[in-house]
């Protein structure tokens, strides 16, 4: 494992997705899970999240897309809040929310909307 990147991308982790609910992720590794929450930090978020080339409240939104594409819809209540942390406007929200109904189907697009009128209650965004 390269510890500075993946110190970089604890560091990047928790800028989006706050400090609780990454502490909790890393501090709950077990044995078996452990290895995979390094790799992830250290790749997804170090090297995916670690460069200056695309700013962050950008990489939410293509996250949003990508996730609600593949319908994974935890990571992307998840990745929501991160968002809104990043700067990323309930007008823009609903904005990736339009695209992915365009795109992915409005079935699915009704899904994001549900999410992320839970994570903009949670976020005091309303």
């Amino acid at each position: 494992m390269d510890k500075e990147r993946f110190e970089l991308g604890v560091a990047q982790r928790k800028a989006t997705l706050g400090e609780e609910y990454v502490s909790k992720s890393l501090d709950n590794a077990d044995d078996f899970s452990r290895p995979f929450q390094e790799m992830m930090t250290e790749w997804c978020w170090g090297f995916g999240w670690g460069d200056d080339c695309i700013d962050p409240k950008t990489r939410s939104l293509m996250n949003l897309t990508m996730i609600g594409a593949l319908g994974k819809m935890h990571e992307w209540e998840i990745h929501c809040k991160g968002a809104i942390r990043n700067g990323v406007t309930k007008e823009q929200l609903r904005a990736v929310i339009h695209v992915i109904g365009i795109y992915c189907g409005v079935p699915q697009s009704l899904e994001c909307m549900r999410a992320a009128r839970s994570a903009m209650a949670e976020m005091g965004m309303e």
